[in-house]
């Protein structure tokens, strides 16, 4: 069914010390992002480019960590964003790193719970992110985003999560570059998780139809991150953090074409898309393909591409 899609541009590059993801919202648009969802018969409103709200690192938090003043400020605006959006229609976030989904993803939870409805989130993700900003080795925020909306301490500064997510409506999918003590307390939690060895075993419908139905069952809103190093480096290569065998492009295809056939996805993520780090253009010309299917572009519509 067409639906209003609110295209927010977030070009978090604070969340990682390697450069490049602020030009990612803009790479989304050139790559034919609006057009493509206005052909499916969207109404797409573009509100550009948020700008971080001015912010401050308390001193209680880690010294190693990078920018996180910024962060804290993306936090705070793409919270408030996300939330009012949720009213408006569907947001897309064109990141941007994935720290931007400390904001995105607190933001719909708490629109989620104005409407009595639980919060579901799929993470599509080579890695789990779920530091805590004091057991993060790197530094590097984008790795915690899952820890902050679970409602984990350690977040000093940050805008205070009033609706966490309950490990148990999480799902990740697509695992395969997970630190030991990241590791060790992943397996503790409730989190859904499935790694690419579960996946070449039993493959990707299973374990995503599974948690479709669970949300479906609970009404409850899905929020979807796509991040790129879900993908194949060999597809998408224009991600910071390349982890080699990653999903395959039909299988992207048929995560996002189930999504929409489902009918629950209220708000999605695009996210570590690095302009300076593609091919021609082609890992955004993927991402938008991909965004087209979960808003109901089928296999017979997807025009031929060509990067030669």
């Amino acid at each position: 069914m067409p639906q209003t899609c609110i295209l927010i541009g977030a070009p978090v590059d604070s969340g990682k010390a390697r450069q490049g993801c602020v030009m990612g919202p803009d790479a989304y648009r050139v790559a034919g992002l609006p057009d493509a969802l206005a052909a499916l018969g969207h109404e797409v409103r573009d509100l550009g480019n948020l700008t971080p709200a001015t912010a401050a690192a308390p001193p209680e938090l880690p010294g190693h960590l990078h920018a996180p003043a910024e962060t804290i400020g993306w936090t705070q605006t793409l919270a408030t964003q996300a939330e009012n959006a949720m009213d408006e229609g569907l947001p897309i976030f064109l990141g941007g790193d994935h720290a931007l989904s400390l904001g995105s993803v607190s933001g719909v939870a708490r629109h989620a719970a104005t409407q009595g409805r639980p919060q579901f989130v799929l993470w599509l993700d080579a890695h789990s992110d779920f530091h805590t900003p004091a057991s993060s080795p790197s530094g590097n925020l984008h790795g915690t985003p899952l820890a902050y909306i679970t409602g984990n301490t350690g977040f000093s500064g940050f805008p205070e999560v009033t609706e966490p997510v309950r490990e148990e409506h999480i799902c990740i999918l697509g695992l395969r570059s997970v630190d030991a003590p990241e590791r060790k307390v992943l397996q503790s939690s409730r989190i859904r998780r499935h790694d690419m060895r579960e996946i070449d075993e039993t493959g990707i419908a299973r374990p995503l139809s599974a948690f479709l139905a669970r949300v479906a069952d609970a009404g409850g809103a899905l929020h979807v991150s796509l991040d790129v190093d879900f993908l194949d480096p060999s597809i998408a290569p224009a991600v910071g953090t390349t982890v080699p065998g990653g999903a395959t492009i039909r299988e992207a295809h048929l995560v996002m074409e189930m999504i929409c056939d489902s009918g629950l996805l209220t708000s999605l993520d695009l996210v570590e898309l690095n302009p300076f780090l593609d091919d021609r253009g082609r890992t955004a010309q993927v991402m938008v393909d991909l965004t087209a299917s979960a808003l109901g572009r089928r296999v017979f519509d997807r025009p031929t591409q060509a990067f030669g």
